[in-house]
């Protein structure tokens, strides 16, 4: 049977070199102060490290020397970095953790042969991959930042009163009916080839259609977009696309219109709250929406806009809801 990597080797192919320096030792190759690197390493989601052991490559104290660098010169206050630092470390651990997932089912043969058993893909793709991915991954950040100001920035144009992080948007979600009773059914290979294939479905629609995914929770998608028929064409194709059970609709979505607070990459506030009630409402292969939105699509002529019974929503009070359909289609009920 092959032997494993050694962990230390795959960070040390990862770091472009082995752990040399101390906490402290790093500190001051970094000329960082000693309590804002702490509060750094923290907020990058790592683990204290012991006073005595060599846990800092070069590239950690390059790091640490930019950041402390970017403090000194005014480019940024203490608690921006600390926020930035919070964003970047969450965000790239979800992302190691599903690269890895990803890479550990790979059949991957580097030139020569390694050995790993299991972990082989990975340490190949040190040698091998590695500097693509990381130009790949640069790149894709630009492109999702210059995105992001450019949504942000068509917002605060519309919204003569929104605020950088408080402004009006769509907020759709989108669940899963069946997943308590597919949890049940299938085992656990057989739930996440669900959960992953809903997932990327949705992720695919949302992006076609101009809106952005938010956070998916293995059964729901939160999205969010500046339009509303962006997010009534999203609505309709997620509730009539995704099959997972005999081949029949299991999607329900719930669309509200209204300010959010935008924070550490979420939305908040009951716009949101709204849009999840509403979900919960719907029946499978159906849409709810708010009377905000049914006020701002009414007069579309692509979409029906149907006014069902009030509903009680907890925390909320009483909500209208209304039914969203295309325009061709027949109508039999309402929700």
């Amino acid at each position: 049977m092959p032997s494993r990597p050694d962990p230390k080797q795959i960070e040390a192919a990862l770091m472009g070199g082995e752990a040399l320096y101390t906490r402290e030792e790093a500190v001051r190759r970094a000329g960082a102060p000693q309590e804002f690197a702490t509060r750094i390493w923290r907020a990058l989601g790592f683990a204290a490290r012991g006073d005595d052991t060599p846990a800092f490559t070069e590239s950690d104290v390059e790091a640490l020397r930019i950041t402390a660098n970017l403090l000194a010169n005014g480019v940024l206050d203490e608690e921006a970095a600390i926020r930035l630092a919070r964003a970047m470390g969450q965000t790239m651990a979800r992302l190691a953790e599903w690269q890895t997932s990803i890479l550990t089912t790979l059949d991957y043969t580097p030139p020569e042969t390694v050995e790993g058993g299991q972990l082989a893909p990975l340490v190949g793709i040190t040698k091998d991959l590695l500097p693509d991915v990381e130009r790949l991954l640069v790149h894709i950040w630009r492109r999702q930042l210059a995105a992001s100001a450019a949504r942000t920035l068509a917002v605060l144009e519309k919204n003569e009163d929104a605020a950088p992080n408080y402004f009006p948007l769509v907020v759709g979600f989108a669940d899963l009916v069946s997943f308590t009773t597919l949890s049940r059914e299938l085992d656990e290979a057989g739930l996440a080839e669900v959960v992953e294939g809903f997932e990327a479905t949705s992720a695919d629609i949302v992006a076609s259609s101009g809106g952005r995914v938010v956070k998916t929770l293995g059964d729901e998608v939160l999205y969010v977009t500046n339009s509303a028929a962006q997010a009534a064409e999203i609505a309709l194709q997620l509730a009539d696309g995704v099959k997972t059970h005999v081949e029949v609709p299991d999607v329900r979505v719930g669309l509200a219109y209204g300010p959010v607070l935008a924070l550490l990459g979420d939305v908040f506030g009951t716009t949101v709250n709204r849009a999840s009630r509403l979900t919960s409402f719907a029946r499978p292969g159906t849409v709810l929406i708010d009377e905000a939105l049914a006020g701002l699509l009414e007069d579309d002529d692509s979409y029906q806009v149907v006014r069902v019974r009030p509903r009680h929503a907890h925390g909320l009070g009483q909500i209208q809801p209304y039914a969203l359909r295309r325009s061709f289609e027949v109508v039999l009920g309402t929700p």
